[in-house]
C-alpha cells in the first residue's frame, strides 16, 4: 500500500513585506510526504543505462553523425541510472528542472509543464554513485519547484504558488526552508516560507548569513534572512532568471538586459549588456568558470564574458542535434564545468560537451533522452536533468591518478573504433577511449578506461586483460562478451556488462587483486570445464 504523510494545518508560514513579517497557518493539503520505500525504489530505473554514444559535430558540413571518424572517441561515458519524476494525482507530468550536489546527496527539484501548479522535491543518495536510491521525496500539489540550494541542514527551495486560491498568501513567489536529516526530510519543525513579489521565483542563492531569491517578470532580487526569513532588502527588476555570488559581487541576469552586478546593498555598480532574446519564461542560469561568466543565452548557445571587465570573450554556439529537434527547442538553458570540460544543457538539443573552455575543440552532443533542463557535475560524475526523463546519472570514467601512474609506461591508444587484434599479435595500449567493437584473436592488454558500443568477442586461445574499467553495451541494446574455448579474460578494476558472459569450454577469467567488480546485467553462461577465479565483488549476483 502507498502510504502518504499529509501536512495540512501546521506549517509556519512566513509572508513578507520589505520591514514586516506576518505568520500564519497554513489551510490548504498542499503538501504530501511519500513514506512507501517501495515507491522510492522503483523511481530508479536502469532501463537505458550503460554505453553512451557521442554524437560529433563535423564542423565542416554543419551536420551531426555518430563517430564521424573511424578514431577512437574520447569520454567513455556511462550511463549509470534514471530518477523517474515524481507523479501524483494533478501531477502526473513533472520535470526535473534543477538539482544541486552537496556531499553525498543531489538534491532535485521538479515542476509541471503544464498550466497551474505542481513540484516535487526529491533527494538521491549518491554515496555509491553505481547503486543511487532515493531516500526522501515530497509532493507540491499546488507550486512549481524551480530551484534549491542545500545549505547547512536545510534545503531552501524557490518556485510558484497560485495565490488565487490561498485566502491568505498574497504574492505567488516563494522561497522554502525545508530542515534535511540524514537523507530525509524532517518535516516536524514545519517549513518556514518567504514570499516576494513576481509571477514565479526561479533561482536562489545562499550565503553564511542570507538568501537571495530572484522572480520573473516584474519581480524583485530580494534578501531574506537566513535563520527567519524575513526580508532584509529588496530591490525591483523587469524581468529576472538566475543570481550567482562570488566574493562580494551578486549578478544577476536581467532578460530585458543582461548582467546586472550589484553590491552586498543591492546597489547596481556594473553591467554588462547583453543584447540575446531570453524569451518568456525560459531557464537561464549563471555559472562561473575561473574569471570567466558564463551565460545560458537561449538560441544564441553560451556567452562568455571577463568577470572583471564585462568583455565579450566568446559564444559557444549549440551543435545541430541528430534527432531534429523543432528549432524553438534548441536553446541553452544551463552550462556547468568539470576540470575544464564545459558541459551545456540545450533543451530539445541535448547535453553538450566541450573539450575547451573557448569551444575551439567541441566534441559533440552526449546520447540522451529528454530535454535537458539543468546540468550540475561533480568529480567523476554528471547530473542531467531532463524533463520528462527525470535525474539522469552520468559516469565520466575518468582514470583515477592511481591508475594513469599504473598505465603511464604503456603506450596511449590513438586508432580505430574498431580494434582487431590479429591471432599473431600482442598488443597493449593506455587510454580512456570509447570503442565500437573489440575483438581479439591474439594477446591484448588494455589500461585505463574503456566502453564498448557493441560486442566483444575473445577468439578460441586469445587472452584479453583489462586494468582500469571497462564497459559493454547497454541495457535497452544488450550485446555479449564472449570468451571463446581455451581463451583467458583478466580483470583488475571493474568490468560492466549489459548483456551476457560467454564461457566456452575450457575458457577461464581471472579477477586479480581484492578489489574488482562484476557488474552483469544478463546471464553468465559456463561452457564444459569453463573457470572463475579470484576474489570479486559480484554486483548482481549472477555467477
Amino acid at each position: 500500500m502507498r502510504r502518504i504523510l499529509l501536512y495540512s494545518s501546521l506549517l509556519l508560514f512566513f509572508a513578507a513585506c520589505s520591514d514586516t513579517t506576518t505568520v500564519f497557518e497554513n489551510e490548504e493539503n498542499l503538501i504530501q510526504l511519500e513514506t512507501n520505500a517501495t515507491v522510492l525504489e522503483n523511481s530508479l530505473s536502469y532501463d537505458n543505462s550503460g554505453v553512451l554514444d557521442i554524437y560529433e559535430e563535423e564542423l565542416t558540413t554543419n551536420k551531426s553523425a555518430r563517430f564521424v571518424e573511424e578514431r577512437a572517441g574520447d569520454y567513455p561515458l556511462s550511463l549509470v541510472a534514471s530518477i523517474r519524476p515524481p507523479s501524483f494525482n494533478g501531477g502526473e507530468n513533472l520535470t526535473a528542472s534543477h538539482v544541486d550536489l552537496v556531499g553525498e546527496y543531489a538534491y532535485v527539484a521538479y515542476n509541471t509543464v503544464e498550466d497551474g501548479y505542481a513540484g516535487g522535491l526529491d533527494i538521491v543518495d549518491i554515496s555509491d554513485p553505481d547503486r543511487p536510491r532515493v531516500t526522501s521525496r515530497l509532493y507540491y500539489l499546488n507550486a512549481d519547484i524551480n530551484s534549491l540550494k542545500f545549505s547547512n541542514g536545510f534545503l531552501y527551495a524557490v518556485g510558484g504558488f497560485d495565490s488565487e486560491q490561498s485566502a491568505t498568501i498574497t504574492s505567488n513567489s516563494f522561497v522554502a526552508k525545508i530542515m534535511v536529516q540524514n537523507g530525509r526530510f524532517n518535516l516536524a519543525p514545519g517549513i518556514s516560507y518567504g514570499f516576494q513579489e513576481g509571477f514565479n521565483a526561479n533561482d536562489v542563492a545562499v550565503t553564511a548569513t542570507s538568501v537571495f531569491m530572484t522572480s520573473g517578470r516584474d519581480g524583485y532580487v530580494t534578501e531574506f534572512d537566513k535563520s527567519t526569513l524575513e526580508i532584509i532588502n529588496e530591490t525591483p527588476f523587469q524581468d529576472l532568471r538566475s543570481i550567482a555570488i562570488r566574493d562580494s559581487k551578486i549578478m544577476v541576469l536581467d532578460a530585458d538586459f543582461g548582467v546586472r552586478i550589484l553590491d552586498s546593498e543591492l546597489n547596481e555598480t556594473n553591467q554588462i549588456p547583453i543584447n540575446s532574446d531570453f524569451r518568456l519564461a525560459d531557464k537561464r542560469t549563471l555559472d562561473f568558470y575561473n574569471e570567466t561568466l558564463v551565460v545560458a543565452e537561449g538560441e544564441r548557445g553560451a556567452g562568455l564574458y571577463d568577470t572583471n571587465s564585462g568583455n565579450l570573450l566568446q559564444y559557444i554556439d549549440i551543435p545541430l542535434n541528430p534527432n531534429d529537434a523543432l528549432p524553438e527547442e534548441v536553446v541553452t538553458n544551463a552550462t556547468a564545468f568539470n576540470d575544464g570540460v564545459l558541459l551545456m544543457a540545450n533543451g530539445g538539443a541535448g547535453l553538450c560537451i566541450s573539450e575547451e573552455v573557448k569551444g575551439e575543440d567541441l566534441t559533440g552532443i552526449i546520447e540522451l533522452n529528454g530535454s535537458i533542463n539543468y546540468v550540475a557535475t561533480k568529480g567523476d560524475y554528471i547530473f542531467a536533468a531532463s524533463g520528462t526523463e527525470g535525474l539522469q546519472i552520468i559516469k565520466m570514467n575518468k582514470p583515477s591518478a592511481d591508475l594513469a601512474s599504473r598505465c603511464a609506461d604503456t603506450p596511449n591508444y590513438a586508432g580505430s573504433t574498431n580494434l582487431r587484434v590479429g591471432a599473431a599479435e600482442n598488443l597493449a595500449y593506455s587510454g580512456s577511449r570509447r570503442f565500437r567493437n573489440v575483438s581479439v584473436d591474439g594477446q591484448l592488454l588494455l589500461c585505463g578506461t574503456w566502453t564498448v558500443n557493441n560486442q566483444v568477442d575473445i577468439s578460441a586461445n586469445g587472452s584479453f586483460a583489462i586494468r582500469g574499467t571497462f564497459i559493454v553495451a547497454r541495457n535497452n541494446r544488450r550485446r555479449n562478451l564472449v570468451v571463446g574455448a581455451n581463451a583467458r579474460l583478466q580483470i583488475e578494476g571493474n568490468l560492466t556488462i549489459y548483456g551476457d558472459l560467454v564461457l566456452g569450454e575450457n575458457a577461464t577469467v581471472e579477477f586479480l587483486g581484492d578489489t574488482s567488480r562484476a557488474n552483469i546485467f544478463g546471464n553468465v553462461v559456463m561452457g564444459s570445464g569453463a573457470a572463475v577465479t579470484g576474489n570479486y565483488d559480484d554486483i548482481q549476483d549472477k555467477f
